[in-house]
């Protein structure tokens, strides 16, 4: 199952690095998820690994928000943790737009969408 999520990132990240080459570096994922031993885990923790922290964050303010968290899902299947869905919400109420997708065209969408000022409330 992670592996279609990592395809999706991965064509996502491509699509951007073409269509985006001067702002490649602003869009990022955040590794927080994947297996890992309970000594890796304790010591990320430590270190501030939060769980429900989205995929990815795209590091350019656009219509009144500071940056996009995007949670990237496979196109099918692929369910949104409580954990998730809290920290959506925290980051929203601290200004930022989030959006859960459903493969990387979706994401594609979302990210023209808020690079053209679009930002619903979500």
């Amino acid at each position: 199952m992670r592996q279609l999520e990592h395809a999706e990132q991965c064509a996502l990240l491509k699509w951007w690095r073409l269509q985006y080459p001067a702002k490649s570096r602003l869009l990022f994922a955040i590794p927080n998820g994947g297996a890992r031993n309970a000594i890796t885990g304790a010591m990320l923790k430590a270190e501030g690994v939060l769980a429900g922290v989205p995929d990815l964050f795209l590091a350019v303010p656009a219509g009144g928000r500071h940056g996009l968290f995007i949670e990237l899902k496979r196109r099918q299947g692929g369910k949104v943790s409580q954990a998730q869905k809290d920290m959506l919400e925290a980051l929203q109420g601290a200004g930022y737009m989030t959006a859960i997708c459903r493969g990387w065209l979706e994401a594609k969408a979302v990210i023209q969408s808020y690079l053209a000022g679009h930002c619903p409330g979500r």
